[in-house]
């Protein structure tokens, strides 16, 4: 296998999907062979190899067939076509405390797990004081894990995941579980791992991890391998993907700069294609739980966010320019409308945000039955994270303010970055030594 110690060759799982119970028991039954069930495919045709000491991040939306892959990998499911091959101990954190025994005590369930990779009770013996530091649970360590929180419980599976010294560590999300804490402790072993030179194989909706982490990116789409490559190239793909501009019709992609030239010029046909009459929201994730309200005496009809190539996306990159556009129709006559950006984070506070009063820049007389758009446009200063975006629709009449139309949290930002400073914004300091 040369340097190679993971080969994954044409792997399928089919899954057969039966409307009832009983279309099982008259399929296995039927003397003509009658099918009672329709096939689906979790994962198709997939084919890929992971060096020695390669970090390898495996990203797609949920139900793409991540976990499927994983599970196949280490041995948990068997595919139903192609071949698997590894060498090397495995250390999986698929679904954390898979595994483990409910009614067994924390002491006991490590003895098992190490008994399941293979290990003797001496060697486990000899590991056994790192994990109970690692996990820091305390005298619950002895106490049967049914009666753990969630936050105990997963201390201890990664606990036991990460001690045990794989030759190859796949991690699933893992490292987004218990307090902030726990979480700093687990990306500090994850970079000890990586630069001990072990096997990585990183799944994760964290963008910004998995560009920090990854060397190559694999992506997956509807059980399809759509791109395996540089990651910073993977995941613009799959940024594309989050916001439904992806062309299912140029199929998989290497890693050449023929296919980057095409993904530009499809980008492009697609920006141009939104402009002549889409709109840009149908385009954008939009939060299912926005909230709109307002006077509707002029209102938002349509926004975007674009990136430094006018690609409209979620997803910005720390440093680089980008634009909020609003377009809003003016159902009375409306005098000095103010549009306004606010950006919020999961919490609710208030980062930053302007407006076109504040910009001086406003509208002098909105009409009635006109289409104005506004376009706010700056470089992302943010750390790396996901953000909160409001738009907002306001004036005065006389004296008094008046709301024409909000629209609350009404979709997300997530900024990805591979290096962030301290605090929400990045001053972009240069250091030299005098």
């Amino acid at each position: 296998m040369d340097n190679k110690v993971i080969i994954v060759d044409g792997i399928k799982k089919l899954y057969k999907l039966y409307d009832k119970p009983m279309n099982r028991l008259k399929e296995s039954l039927s003397l003509t062979h009658k099918k009672y069930h329709t096939e689906h495919f979790a994962l198709d045709k997939i084919d890929f190899s992971v060096n020695k000491g390669e970090c390898l991040g495996i990203i797609g939306t949920n139900g793409s067939g991540k976990s499927t892959l994983l599970k196949i990998i280490t041995g948990v499911l068997n595919p139903t076509e192609g071949k698997v091959r590894v060498e090397g101990k495995i250390s999986a954190l698929l679904e954390l405390g898979a595994g483990f025994n409910m009614e067994y005590t924390g002491i006991e369930n490590i003895y098992l797990n190490g008994t399941m990779m293979g290990f003797t009770e001496k060697e486990m013996k000899e590991k056994l004081q790192d994990i109970i530091d690692f996990a820091e649970i305390g005298e619950f360590i002895y106490q049967p894990v049914k009666t753990y929180s969630s936050g105990m419980f997963a201390r201890l599976a990664f606990a036991v995941a990460i001690n045990v010294e794989p030759d190859i560590l796949i991690v699933d999300e893992a490292l987004s579980v218990g307090d902030i804490f726990f979480q700093a402790k687990c990306y500090k072993k994850f970079n000890e791992f990586k630069e001990a030179g072990k096997t990585i194989i990183f799944v994760s909706h964290d963008l910004s991890s998995v560009l920090k982490y990854c060397d190559r990116t694999l992506l997956i789409h509807q059980g399809k391998q759509i791109k395996l490559g540089k990651t910073s190239e993977v995941v613009d793909i799959f940024k594309k993907i989050l916001v439904n501009q992806y062309d299912e019709s140029a199929g998989e992609t290497e890693d050449t700069e023929s296919n980057t030239e095409n993904e530009s010029k499809a980008a492009a046909s697609q920006n141009e294609h939104t402009d002549e009459g889409a709109l840009w929201k149908e385009k954008m994730i939009i939060n299912p739980n926005f909230n709109d309200y307002g006077s509707k005496e002029a209102e938002i009809t349509d926004f975007a966010i674009t990136d430094k190539s006018g690609n409209i996306t979620n997803s910005i990159y720390k440093g680089e320019e980008f634009a909020i556009r609003m377009k809003v129709k003016f159902n009375e006559d409306i005098k000095n409308p103010i549009c306004a950006i606010t950006i919020k984070d999961l919490k609710g506070t208030e980062i930053t945000g302007t407006n076109t009063m504040l910009e001086e820049n406003n509208i002098e007389l909105g009409k009635k039955g006109q289409t104005a758009t506004v376009e706010f446009r700056q470089r992302m200063t943010l750390q790396g994270g996901q953000y909160l975006l409001s738009l907002g629709l306001t004036g005065y009449r006389l004296e008094t303010f008046v709301v024409y139309n909000r629209l609350y949290d009404i979709c997300n930002i997530e900024v990805l970055s591979t290096r962030n400073t301290i605090g929400f914004y990045d001053m972009d300091t240069t250091v030299t030594y005098l």
